[in-house]
């Protein structure tokens, strides 16, 4: 199993995957993402830096099941542990995110060009709808007047 690789080297078939830097880090902070209580412990921890004890207080699981959540949020290098005195203080270490970050920039420069190519469709069509419709409504009121001089 590989730590880290660069894919462009291997044979492979997808050549979206073969210029990927594939690392357990990514893998890790992904997995650890994909858990909405991990979710909302990062959430609690944006507030700043929080005692285990207090964490698992503001969660309705057990303090092991929590413990075991921060743990494998410290491994994804999501959050940092530090002692102070006989607590554990958890912070997030946003630093970490980046890697998610840079995942998802394709997907928001796919998504900006979509949605800017649909706001030009829609803005077209608006216009050409307003535009018929104004010659419809002047053909109406032409044929209106013609009816009433009769």
């Amino acid at each position: 199993t590989r730590l880290q690789g660069d894919w462009s080297s291997d044979v492979c078939s997808s050549d979206l995957m073969r210029h990927r830097v594939v690392t357990y880090s990514s893998e890790a902070t992904f997995h650890a993402l994909a858990d909405p209580t991990r979710r909302a412990l990062l959430d609690l921890l944006r507030q700043g830096s929080q005692p285990a004890g207090q964490i698992a207080s503001a969660f309705p699981v057990s303090r092991p099941a929590i413990s075991k959540h921060l743990r494998l949020l410290r491994r994804a290098h999501l959050v940092q542990e530090h002692r102070q005195g006989r607590h554990r203080v958890y912070q997030l270490n946003p630093e970490s995110l980046k890697i998610v970050d840079s995942w998802l920039e394709p997907y928001r420069v796919f998504w900006r060009a979509n949605l800017t190519s649909l706001k030009k469709f829609v803005e077209t069509e608006y216009a050409r709808e307003s535009q018929s419709g104004l010659q419809s409504s002047r053909a109406h009121e032409a044929d209106s007047g013609r009816k009433r001089k009769e």
